[in-house]
């Protein structure tokens, strides 16, 4: 998939970024796991946010960041899954 066609060049390192974050939440136990998307997706704004300054294209990208995060993600847990 082509991600420069939806998510700006300068919004991708946030991908990584809110992974690392996700993956030392997830080992955290005060934090429940359903609550994890809600979180990065409030990084991934305010991330975004700050890289391009506040704009409504800004809240957009901190939106696709967080779900192409999450999307991997699940890619990942569902590609490792042993059935």
């Amino acid at each position: 998939m082509d991600f420069a066609q939806y998510i700006t060049q300068n919004a991708l390192i946030l991908i990584p970024a809110l992974y690392i974050v996700g993956m030392v939440i997830k080992n955290t136990e005060k934090i429940n796991d359903k609550y994890i998307p809600m979180i990065l997706l409030f990084l991934g704004i305010l991330g975004a946010v700050g890289i391009m300054g506040p704009s409504v294209e800004s809240v957009i990208q901190g939106i696709l960041v967080t779900g192409a995060t999450v999307y991997t993600n699940q890619l990942i847990k569902q590609s490792c899954k042993k059935e």
